[in-house]
């Protein structure tokens, strides 16, 4: 079994995606021997209403919902999001939030933010953050050429402890380790390991010797990536076959009560 904890579909404003739509993401999934994905909508980073964004995406991943699991994308800058989350939850079945602070223009540690968490957090919603969803070396002129600091994600970890964070897309861990070396690893922290190294500094490997290889969860960032190189990771890692299983399935599952 292996689940993705980072792919998406819509509509890129910068560059032409393939394989955008649920119908596609699912022939790329086969391709790559994936069984199931979490997924969020692109448009709904775009759009003004967020809620438009959700609403099409539930629409499109009905006919698949055996093997694609929505996450809402909600900006808790906007006036009508507790009205958007109850329906997202509720009506639609979305297992977790994706957020975009960057693309929404709000920190993490904002008062609307907290109480965005909170109510994630009655609801035993984990909440992912991508650091990134293009590299900013190569962003259209329009786009946003930063990303966002981990120091940030594990400030509002701490301010937060009853939530659970997953840090997305992001190509170091340095953070993360720093914390572990100081004796205070973050407790509510996982992070998705494709863009992490498992050669070279070989970071995923520290992140598991820092956090437990049960705070690793496996992601592609399909199809703004390829899927090929987090599955090589994975196969290189030194680590035992049911360790690997974690990673691939196990611990996601948990943390959205995959049954």
């Amino acid at each position: 079994m292996i689940i993705d904890a980072s792919a998406y579909i819509g509509h890129w404003p910068f560059r032409r995606l393939r394989y955008n739509t649920a119908e596609g993401l699912i022939s790329l999934m086969d391709r790559n021997g994936i069984d199931k994905a979490i997924v969020s909508s692109i448009n709904a980073v775009f759009y003004k209403n967020c809620q438009e964004g959700n609403e099409e995406l539930a629409e499109e991943i009905e006919p698949y919902r055996d093997r694609l699991i929505p996450f809402a994308t909600l900006n808790p800058k906007y006036i009508a999001w507790r009205e958007d989350l109850e329906r997202c939850v509720n009506d639609l079945g979305m297992k977790g939030l994706r957020l975009y602070p960057l693309y929404h223009r709000y920190s993490l540690l904002d008062p609307e933010s907290r109480e965005l968490l909170q109510e994630a957090a009655k609801r035993k919603l984990p909440v992912e953050i991508p650091v990134m969803l293009v590299d900013p070396r190569q962003h259209h002129w329009m786009d946003v050429d930063t990303q966002v600091s981990l120091n940030d994600i594990l400030e509002a970890a701490d301010k937060n402890p009853e939530n659970t964070f997953i840090i997305l897309n992001s190509k170091t861990a340095d953070p993360v380790l720093e914390r572990c070396k100081s004796g205070k690893p973050p407790k509510n922290i996982f992070i998705e390991m494709s863009r992490l190294t498992a050669v070279l500094n070989k970071s995923i490997q520290a992140v598991i010797s820092c956090l437990g290889v049960e705070k690793v969860v496996f992601g592609t960032g399909i199809p703004f990536h390829y899927a090929k190189p987090a599955l090589i990771k994975m196969e290189i890692l030194d680590i035992s076959e049911e360790e690997k299983e974690k990673i691939y399935w196990k611990n996601i599952s948990k943390l959205i009560n995959l049954s």
